[in-house]
């Protein structure tokens, strides 16, 4: 189902929206492109964000749904939610880099998280994000999102996630109740 909310248009994913999803994901993290906004991880990982069987997996699970976010047409923007009991977990999140900082990610958390509690009834929305990026982590802080401390490691030697420039890499698990 489309919704429209000003000049957005949200709706799942199918495969036919993979290479294009992959691209976004990879332009908005990966290499120089992605230094054109502010979600960037090139000086910390390098190689793939993601890839077409790691998004096709999304879009199929019966539990998740992949959003993708378009304007004019033009997907600019995805994120993934999956059911996990009585929360949800919020990944993949993507913005063209171009469109980066002008308030476009505040509205799309806002239409996932909306979507989470009408679609599952969850009370907690869930993400990991790498503990380095403090810049990263302030920004979901600003939306509410709070540090639980709790980490997971970093998939070292698993290239699917990128090639690691530094060894202090480690996920850390954010938390946002959902009213």
């Amino acid at each position: 189902m489309d919704t429209t909310a000003g000049h957005l248009t949200y709706r799942d994913a199918t495969d036919a929206d993979v290479d294009e999803i992959v691209a976004l994901i990879e332009s908005a993290y990966r290499g120089e492109a992605s230094r054109a906004g502010w979600t960037t991880e090139a000086d910390i990982l390098q190689g793939q964000r993601t890839d077409p069987e790691g998004v096709l997996e999304v879009i199929k699970s019966p539990d998740s749904r992949l959003l993708t976010v378009e304007r004019d047409g033009r997907v600019v923007a995805c994120c993934q939610l999956e059911h996990r009991g009585a929360h949800a977990y919020f990944g993949m999140f993507a913005v063209s880099p171009a469109l980066q900082g002008a308030g476009l990610g505040k509205t799309i958390i806002a239409e996932a998280e909306r979507r989470a509690r009408a679609t599952w009834g969850v009370t907690e929305m869930h993400m990991t994000v790498i503990s380095v990026r403090e810049d990263l982590i302030a920004w979901y802080e600003r939306r509410g999102y709070r540090r639980t401390g709790e980490m997971t490691p970093f998939p070292y030697g698993d290239e699917r996630f990128g090639i690691p420039q530094r060894d202090d890499l480690q996920f850390e698990l954010l938390v946002k109740p959902l009213a």
